[in-house]
């Protein structure tokens, strides 16, 4: 009998050896249950092959055809990644709606001799879940803001405080974008949805007992949305502010992005819309001190003339609870040590 979890707490304590997601490498790249590997019982051409026989062709043609590919397929997952499996092993299997494909891989699973079995509703009832938990209900949680302007080593500090005991999540870090228009990494954003889930999973895993601290961010990263649950109770928290001067978050920004300097072009064009907000002559002294090598004097120009700015507006829309300030002397390892160690002493005195 399929698996029914109620909550996503409920699923984080599975008790299943492996989750398996048997469907195509495409839908799981766009989002999957936490810890779950990608075992395709239809590739994505099949997936597209099978499908449009359905539509095209008669349902009974396209489920036989699928048979004998999804046959062919868990073959070769036996043969490979499943291959050193012992007779003990209790895998969990789930496809698009738990339906024929977890079905008959877990049937395939089951005659070898495995306690598989599969989750009901599949990815859809997960995904549930996780909507509901993001956008039906407030989140149960007390959320403190770590505020500051554009570098004070807010996600830097992040790190420190968690390491200091303190409940974090790192929205930054799981849109992996910085949060600016400075903003890509290395690595491409993921899907709202696999977002979402990564979002949901860092809140069932704090305690709603304890507060947790996230940074201040506008309600879009990148091209990610924050759910309106999280939005919403980002809106009326307290915050700590970071406070440094001009000249030491510059030198700060310089090398936290100096990664983005090396591609000058790149850089150049995620300035040009900047144009018709900041004019073309503020934008042109910014590409100047680009272009001159001197990144501090471009990131102090670009704090001064519209982060900054920009972050005091967005302050002055709405009053904020503030629950201490601490000033960094300094943005480098001892110094963002120095402002975790207050910032957690002020947080813990909140509590």
């Amino acid at each position: 009998m399929p698996v029914k979890f109620a909550t996503l707490h409920d699923i984080a304590a599975h008790n299943a050896d492996t989750i398996i997601d048997v469907r195509s490498p495409a839908e799981f790249a766009q989002d999957h249950v936490p810890g779950a590997i990608n075992l395709p019982a239809l590739s994505n051409d099949q997936r597209a092959e099978i499908g449009t026989m359905y539509v095209r062709d008669s349902a009974f043609r396209a489920r036989k055809r699928g048979a004998a590919m999804v046959a062919r397929n868990v073959a070769d997952h036996l043969d490979g990644p499943l291959r050193d499996h012992d007779g003990g092993w209790q895998p969990l299997v789930y496809c698009w709606r738990g339906g024929q494909r977890s079905g008959s891989f877990a049937s395939i699973l089951q005659q070898i001799g495995w306690r598989a079995e599969t989750i009901a509703g599949g990815y859809q009832s997960y995904r549930r879940l996780v909507h509901d938990y993001l956008y039906e209900a407030p989140l149960p949680h007390r959320i403190i803001l770590l505020d500051g302007n554009t570098g004070t080593g807010k996600t830097a500090v992040l790190g420190h405080l968690r390491d200091r005991g303190i409940q974090t999540i790192d929205l930054e870090s799981l849109a992996a974008h910085r949060g600016s228009l400075l903003g890509g990494t290395d690595a491409p954003q993921p899907a709202q949805k696999a977002f979402e889930t990564a979002l949901a999973q860092a809140f069932v895993a704090c305690d709603p007992s304890k507060p947790v601290v996230i940074e201040a961010e506008s309600s879009k990263i990148g091209r990610i949305n924050l759910p309106p649950s999280v939005w919403s109770a980002m809106c009326t928290a307290p915050r700590v502010m970071i406070a440094a001067s001009i000249a030491t978050r510059a030198a700060y920004l310089a090398k936290a992005y100096a990664d983005v300097s090396t591609d000058l072009t790149a850089l150049s064009g995620r300035l040009q819309p900047m144009r018709y907000i900041r004019g073309h002559a503020v934008v042109d002294a910014w590409q100047a001190a680009l272009v001159s090598g001197d990144l501090q004097k471009f990131a102090a120009s670009l704090m001064e003339t519209h982060y900054d700015p920009a972050y005091d507006k967005a302050r002055a829309l709405q009053a904020h609870q503030l629950l201490g300030q601490v000033t960094a002397e300094t943005l480098d390892s001892d110094g963002l040590r120095r402002t975790a160690d207050q910032i957690a002493a002020l947080i813990n005195r909140a509590e």
